[in-house]
């Protein structure tokens, strides 16, 4: 009866889109995470060691801020999918891969972008990026890691469209020892185990603890929940400056 009820209430989410085949040797992580938690700064930091050690990784910033990328630029921002679309429509252009993708210290990046304040929906911005990213090639692009950046303070069902249309093998919560980011951690965890019990694939690779502060609450709750402790970043205020 509840397996039922569950694919009842699973059949009012948006349409799939279609992603096409995801090849094996590319591994899809979508990181999740509270507002101002550090996601950005963990995923910069990941790709770019990533890619010093020869691997090939793109970074897709999947938050209407399009702020994901900025850090890896030198705080400059990158033109938008989003952006970058509605402007060539207008002119009757092709969008090209090398109008939103760009590279730097061997990181290949890019930013979906979404609607201005008060104008449309995110996440069905963020539908729209990645129908055109399919349009493009997504899945034979050849790279060994994609890092998707997406926010965790809302229940949208764009921005849960990889947990739910299995776009992703493995998601990593990002969070702290205050509660409010644990309160997004627990959404995150618990829309993947809904999902898996609807048949989908994804699984949670663990958690980081971003600014640390030694007093335990982070670590409790993923024993609880039963993830692993990927990494604890201690709080450190030349870091925080640094990566502002």
């Amino acid at each position: 009866m509840q397996k039922e009820r569950l694919r009842a209430e699973a059949a009012v989410e948006p349409n799939p889109v279609h992603t096409g085949e995801v090849k094996k040797e590319t591994q899809i992580i979508a990181i999740y995470g509270k507002g101002g938690i550090g996601k950005s700064f963990t995923l910069s930091n990941l790709s770019y060691m990533m890619a010093q050690q020869g691997k090939k990784v793109l970074l897709i910033g999947c938050d209407p801020k399009s702020d994901t990328t900025s850090l890896l630029f030198g705080g400059r921002a990158c033109p938008t999918i989003i952006e970058t679309s509605s402007k060539k429509k207008l002119a009757g252009e092709p969008v090209e891969i090398g109008d939103v993708c760009f590279k730097r210290d061997g990181v290949y990046a890019m930013e979906l972008g979404g609607p201005e304040v008060g104008r449309g929906c995110g996440g069905r911005g963020i539908i729209h990026g990645f129908e055109l990213l399919e349009k493009l090639g997504f899945h034979d692009w050849g790279f060994d890691y994609v890092l998707l950046d997406f926010l965790g303070d809302v229940v949208c069902g764009g921005f849960g469209l990889p947990i739910a249309r299995d776009m992703c093998q493995k998601v990593i919560v990002v969070g702290s020892n205050d509660l409010q980011s644990l309160y997004v951690a627990n959404n995150v965890c618990s829309a993947v185990e809904y999902f898996r019990k609807l048949g989908g694939n994804v699984g949670v690779a663990g958690m980081v603890i971003n600014k640390d502060d030694g007093t335990g609450e982070a670590q409790a709750f993923a024993k609880e929940a039963g993830i692993p402790v990927l990494s604890a970043i201690p709080a450190n205020e030349d870091i925080r400056r640094k990566s502002a």
